[in-house]
């Protein structure tokens, strides 16, 4: 029986129980943030299969990403162009670093062992990434 599913749905809930407050580290100023920086790489199975199946994975992999893109999970995605070893990233929206985890173990590409991932917590000030809780201070927005 596979427990990922099950697993991945016991880290969601927790993760949604988790306080809103996690977002930011304690003792840093109040205008910065935290957000889980995910680099995607190449998996042990980045060539395997038939074009119809390499293609199937994409397409779930695309669905997966507007998924977690209207839950406000996901904020930036996006492929490197040079075909090296990075392939792409994410830059996720959530609480825990678990979460973010989760978030990622839940695309095809990753299930499919297409793509690998790491993912490093990520500091930045408030509204240097459009993310709708923290608009562009109107000054900053002006070039």
């Amino acid at each position: 029986m596979n427990l990922r599913p099950l697993m991945f749905l016991a880290v969601l809930a927790a993760a949604t129980l988790a306080h809103a407050a996690e977002k930011a580290a304690p003792g840093l100023p109040p205008n910065m943030t935290t957000y889980f920086f995910c680099l995607l790489t190449k998996g042990p199975n980045s060539g395997a299969g038939t074009p119809e199946e390499r293609q199937k994975i994409q397409a779930a992999h695309l669905a997966n990403i507007t998924r977690l893109h209207g839950a406000g999970k996901l904020l930036v995605a996006g492929p490197f162009m040079d075909n090296g070893n990075w392939r792409g990233l994410f830059i996720f929206k959530c609480a825990t670093l678990e979460e973010a985890q989760a978030l990622a173990a839940s695309d095809p590409a990753v299930q499919a062992g297409r793509l690998a991932v790491e993912i490093h917590p990520w500091l930045t000030q408030q509204g240097n990434i459009l993310d709708p809780e923290f608009p562009v201070p109107p000054a900053a927005a002006k070039p």
